[in-house]
């Protein structure tokens, strides 16, 4: 399908098949809504959308544009798993008013992973990893450095049975930078690819969202392990996470407060809660949304040529080197080539659907380790199966291989199954898309001129 749209003053576009993408004019833009049945065609026709036409006729002759989808292919999966996430602790010193997480314990018992667990998550990775030579493993929470010990023994035995397995691990995690000593950072940047840190943007709005539990804000604290961190970062990967909800509907001041704090990867994320909740993001909250990242979208062009230089995770697009067919249609791995394991060693999808029994796919405690675990097919073959080709909202969307249908856990939360995209959700991804192209072509078309 072809979309366009304007964005930044200017006219964009998308072939959502062949992805091929064109900064155009006004003429254009209502000439391909004529192609489209978008717009009825006035006689005679304007002699400068007559000539759009013919030239997107001529492009249209040449496969660019216009390009029938793809049928369905027999995309094939492998039992094989290659990343995991451990729920290293199922404790948190905060109480945020968003957490999906219900203070860190997913509805059960607070408690950390042991490091025999861990262990044993890493020996079911390797075991389970088949040919695959890169694996990941994901420290979450709660809050990870609660158990900072078990953190250490699981990198450090994870690197020594990678070695006998002629392996290699990529490590991350995600932490809320509130409990942390020199140590801890140090060990963080010497063996973590990646890691995620939360602040919400401005002080107000983090230390509203993001509180202790007796109430205090946390803003100065996760602050200041963040730049500490991003001082001796020097090039390694690495997010300042934040969280916007109905709030901070004016999030872009968020975005920049996180840049003039000294940070250049940024990613800030709509909240997902339950329609009463007060947070909640609502139906009529979009238009702001819409606009907010169309702000943002501008800013950004400014603060990238200048020394305020940041990267915002949702406008990174890659037009030449994108991802396969398999990752275009179904991109998430949850439940497939991802899974996540709680404290208690079983094992889930991913970490959204820890807790909730009725997607438990192994239990690592019950596991002969000699052998390969028969983890629920049932489970896994249905998130296998999951990808815009088994979601009836995705069909006519352009942004679909971009988002690839959403969040399992969000649809099935909230809708009741992963294949139920969720309605705002959608809305604010093909805004953001649009931002995203338009970003990327702008800033190449500056770079020429």
């Amino acid at each position: 399908m072809v979309h366009t749209f304007k964005c930044l003053d200017e006219y964009f576009l998308l072939d959502s098949e062949s992805g091929s993408v064109f900064l155009i004019d006004r003429p254009a833009h209502l000439a391909c809504k004529i192609l489209t049945g978008e717009l009825a065609p006035t006689q005679p026709l304007e002699k400068d959308i007559q000539e759009a036409l013919d030239e997107l006729d001529t492009l249209k002759k040449q496969g660019v544009i216009f390009c029938e989808p793809p049928k369905p292919s027999d995309i094939t999966y492998s039992d094989e798993i290659k990343s995991m996430c451990l729920n290293i602790s199922h404790r948190c010193n905060l109480r945020c008013k968003y957490c999906f997480a219900q203070e860190g314990s997913y509805g059960g018992k607070a408690m950390d992973m042991s490091a025999k667990i861990a262990r044993l998550a890493i020996d079911f990775l390797i075991k389970h990893s088949g040919s695959r030579r890169n694996l990941e493993a994901d420290f979450f929470g709660g809050e990870p450095l609660l158990n900072f010990e078990v953190v250490k023994d699981t990198v450090q035995y994870a690197l020594a049975q990678a070695q006998k397995a002629k392996k290699s691990f990529r490590f991350t995690i995600t932490t809320n930078g509130t409990i942390y000593n020199a140590e801890q950072i140090k060990f963080i940047n010497d063996n973590m690819s990646n890691v995620v840190i939360s602040i919400d943007g401005r002080k107000d709005t983090h230390n509203f969202h993001r509180s202790f539990g007796g109430g205090q804000g946390s803003y100065e604290k996760a602050l200041k392990f963040a730049q500490d961190f991003r001082h001796i970062r020097d090039e390694g990967e690495y997010y300042i996470r934040g969280t916007f909800t109905s709030r901070n509907l004016d999030f872009v001041a968020d975005v920049l407060s996180i840049n003039d704090s000294g940070f250049d990867q940024i990613s800030i994320e709509p909240v997902v809660l339950p329609q009463e909740h007060p947070l909640a993001i609502r139906q009529e909250h979009i238009d702001a949304i819409n606009q907010e990242y169309e702000k943002l979208a501008r800013e950004y062009l400014k603060r990238r040529k200048s020394d305020k230089w940041f990267n915002f995770f949702h406008f990174m697009i890659d037009f030449e080197g994108g991802p396969c067919e398999k990752k275009r249609v179904s991109a998430c791995s949850a439940g497939n080539e991802y899974i996540a394991v709680a404290p208690d060693g079983l094992i889930y999808p991913c970490h959204q659907f820890v807790g909730n029994q009725d997607f438990v796919l192994g239990d690592l405690k019950k596991w002969d380790t000699t052998q390969i675990m028969p983890l629920n097919q049932d489970i896994r073959r249905k998130f296998q199966a999951s990808n815009i080709h088994s979601k009836p909202k995705c069909q006519d969307c352009f942004a679909k291989y971009y988002c690839s249908g959403g969040c399992a856990a969000n649809n099935h939360n909230y809708n009741g199954d992963i294949n139920e995209p969720l309605d705002i959700m959608c809305r604010i991804t093909k805004k953001r898309t649009e931002c995203a192209i338009a970003v990327n072509i702008l800033e190449r078309v500056q770079a020429i001129d």
